[in-house]
């Protein structure tokens, strides 16, 4: 058996592979090798479930085999189960402590799970058992992401080139270069490109020659196009929170959406974005040609990359030219370097005019900020709930300023910290709240308490707290003025920190890593807090800290001023989205029927405007996606929640008394809260369904709530358009 089991493995025949171990293991349970095997076979398959379920019921057998085991963690680690993979991994390293792959596949797990620490160590022991090249590159790598991570992010830089000399086509190493790059105080803007160009002069001319010529896509200039979002991100990350609205809204007169998705693993985002697309494709897993060659598959005319260098990313399936036009926009505030990238959604501000020489791709530079923000992804109903309102300023209580910062301590370089330490010396009595990974390890942030005071700050004046996704905008109830990090500067977290009413003291750079904060104010008409030199960053930041009433002031009107802005307004930053597509399409044609003549070109497109549909001039009606491919007209949607409201009332009459009626348990109610949900989901602060949520809070007694949901219905319907 064991010969017939060999020759399937080395054919790759997985059908087969998996029979034989059946059949093997019918014979006898306790076949270890057929339980190796047959947990390989089905992951192949793509039976992840069943090939887990096999190698935990072989633990349970050979609790001491560490095939067996690395086996199961590496399965594990492919599907994103870190947790699961880690004490798994644990027990590889007890019982193979002198091989490096046990070593570092125990470093991998530990990344997404944020045990930085161990994970550096892990990959310190790789290191010095490894005996290749490949082991020896692999070890670097692992070091150089918990390094960053830990905030050692020179030292993580080198670490990628030392990788990158060692195996020079292994694209992760690039990727972590250029990302490690971003926090790195010693590099501008201009090695960052020439770092994204030495990515492109390794992978892409070997692919050039086989680009698409894409002739079947010509044809009608005003055509509904298919529009492709390539993103690893589609689940609880930052990306969504400037992502949900767009794909909810993106007008679909104009725009038939497809979601490729690259990360092995969903959760209840996931589930959302499935309900706001029209097409949502899994592509985890594949190589990237048979990712380029699923994508062509659909026909996308447009592909927009929401990664660019960040990790899971589809890069290499770009370099292949898998749509006629692609565009690189939002995941990493910099170049691809590829030439097969051909434009980059950003803003006119964010970017500033000579931006242009650090980019292979042509900028699209939106009249608007470069994306728009909605808060709560996690869990979009928590933005009614009372603990999210914005509270007075902490000062008024506590009788002293607190500065904070809740970034990744990686932006925190010693340049950062030893400024905030100047603030702190500048403001008597005032405190500063730092927020990040390990902050809970009492070694690690000893080490940090120790680092902040030989950079001038005083531990007693610090406070460190550690990171909980949980307390995401909670924190910034313990904050009276927030701190920007520099040169890489706050991304989501600013959107958080001005959303929550926290005034934000931000550094002028010269690129896009270094002018988020500049973008951000700019467009919220708030300079002011823009600060040119170091010595303005403290003026700053001790100006808003001279008057606790007039800062408490502004804390209380800045979130209606921010959701009032374009920073927060959806179908102004849909509306321009979508006519940046339809001209990147345009010129696309254009290009295509006068290759190398500019001036047959702007003829070509002048003479198709006046064929632009009428009904185009007009803002689209808002939809709603109420489960993979089927969506509705809000108003439809309304109809149908005003029908659930009617016979959960109906059915509420002439049900028998409940002796907990404060649970939400009848399903027709359950069905309303749904619904409604669903609709906020796509059109936030919809007043129909926040009213239908007042509804079923007051059936179960929920006073408080229910006031909450009728107070942002009634606001909703007194806000005013901004005219387009």
């Amino acid at each position: 058996m064991d010969g017939r089991l060999n020759a399937a493995l080395e054919a790759r025949d997985w059908d087969l592979l998996a029979r034989l171990c059946k059949q093997g293991l019918r014979k006898n349970s306790r076949d270890l090798h057929a339980t190796r095997l047959l947990g390989y076979a089905l992951d192949c398959l793509g039976k992840t479930d069943e090939s887990i379920e096999t190698y935990r019921r072989g633990t349970q057998l050979w609790p001491q085999d560490a095939e067996l085991l690395i086996n199961y963690g590496n399965v594990l680690l492919n599907h994103a189960r870190n947790a699961q993979a880690l004490p798994i991994l644990e027990k590889v390293c007890e019982l193979r402590p002198d091989k490096a792959i046990c070593w570092l596949k125990l470093s991998q797990c530990c990344y997404l799970i944020t045990q930085h620490e161990k994970g550096l160590r892990a990959a310190e022991m790789a290191a010095d058992l490894a005996t290749d090249i490949p082991g020896r590159s692999a070890a670097l790598t692992q070091k150089a992401i918990h390094r960053r991570e830990l905030g050692q992010v020179s030292e993580a830089v080198q670490d990628c080139l030392d990788a990158i000399a060692l195996t020079p086509t292994e694209p992760s190493n690039h990727t972590n270069r250029l990302l490690f790059m971003l926090a790195d105080p010693s590099a501008d803007a201009a090695s960052l490109s020439r770092a994204a160009l030495d990515y492109a002069a390794v992978f892409e001319p070997p692919l050039q020659p086989q680009w698409p010529s894409f002739a079947a896509h010509r044809g009608d200039p005003w055509r509904k196009l298919r529009i492709g979002f390539l993103s690893p991100d589609f689940r609880v990350h930052s990306v969504m929170y400037f992502v949900e609205g767009l794909l909810a809204q993106l007008d679909r007169r104009q725009f038939e959406v497809f979601a490729f998705y690259l990360f092995p693993r969903d959760d209840h985002v996931t589930a959302r974005v499935q309900h706001h697309v029209d097409h949502f494709v899994r592509l985890a897993n594949l190589s990237a040609e048979q990712q380029a060659q699923a994508i062509r598959a659909q026909g996308i005319d447009i592909l927009i990359d929401l990664a660019g260098h960040t990790g899971y990313n589809g890069l290499l399936t770009l370099a292949r030219k898998t749509a006629p036009v692609q565009v690189s926009w939002l995941g990493f505030p910099a170049t691809t370097g590829l030439q097969a990238v051909d434009y980059k959604f950003t803003d006119e501000v964010t970017d500033p005019s000579d931006a242009q020489a650090q980019y292979t791709e042509q900028l699209y530079r939106l009249p608007t900020l470069f994306a728009c923000y909605r808060p709560m992804s996690r869990n979009p109903l928590w933005r009614y709930q009372p603990r999210y309102g914005v509270r007075p300023t902490p000062a008024l209580k506590n009788g002293f300023i607190t500065f904070g910062s809740c970034n990744n301590l990686g932006k925190l370089t010693d340049e950062v910290l030893a400024l905030w330490g100047q603030i702190l010396k500048a403001v008597p009595g005032s405190r500063l709240l730092i927020e990040g990974k390990n902050l809970d390890q009492p070694e690690f942030a000893s080490a940090y308490q120790e680092r902040c005071r030989s950079l001038g700050l005083d531990p007693q004046r610090l406070e460190l707290v550690a990171l909980n996704g949980d307390n995401q905008y909670l924190t910034y109830h313990r904050i009276d003025i927030a701190l920007d990090p520099f040169p890489l500067t706050g991304g989501t977290t600013t959107f958080d920190v001005l959303w929550m009413g926290l005034p934000i003291v931000s550094m002028v750079g010269h690129s896009f890593k270094s002018r988020m904060g500049v973008g951000l104010l700019t467009y919220l008409g708030r300079t002011e807090w823009l600060a040119e030199t170091p010595e303005e960053y403290v003026r700053i930041a001790r100006g808003l800290a001279a008057d606790v009433e007039a800062l408490n002031a502004l804390r209380l009107g800045l979130r209606s001023e921010v959701e009032g802005s374009v920073l927060m307004r959806e179908d102004i930053f849909n509306h321009h989205f979508g006519e940046g597509l339809r001209a990147m399409w345009l010129q696309w044609l254009a290009r295509a029927a006068h290759p190398g003549d500019e001036e047959a070109q702007m003829q070509a497109i002048q003479g198709w405007l006046p064929d632009l549909p009428q009904e185009w001039t007009q803002p689209p009606s808002p939809g709603v996606g109420l489960k993979p491919g089927q969506r509705i007209m809000l108003a439809e949607a309304h109809q149908r929640l005003q029908k659930l409201v009617e016979k959960a009332k109906d059915a509420a009459q002439h049900a028998p008394a409940n002796a907990d009626s404060t649970q939400i348990t009848d399903r027709h109610w359950i069905a309303v809260t749904q619904l409604a949900e669903v609709v906020l989901n796509a059109v936030p602060h919809d007043p129909v369904a926040l009213a239908c949520l007042a509804e079923v809070e007051h059936a179960h007694g929920h006073t408080e709530f229910a006031v909450t949901y009728l107070r942002h219905a009634t606001q909703a319907m007194g806000m005013e358009p901004l005219t387009i």
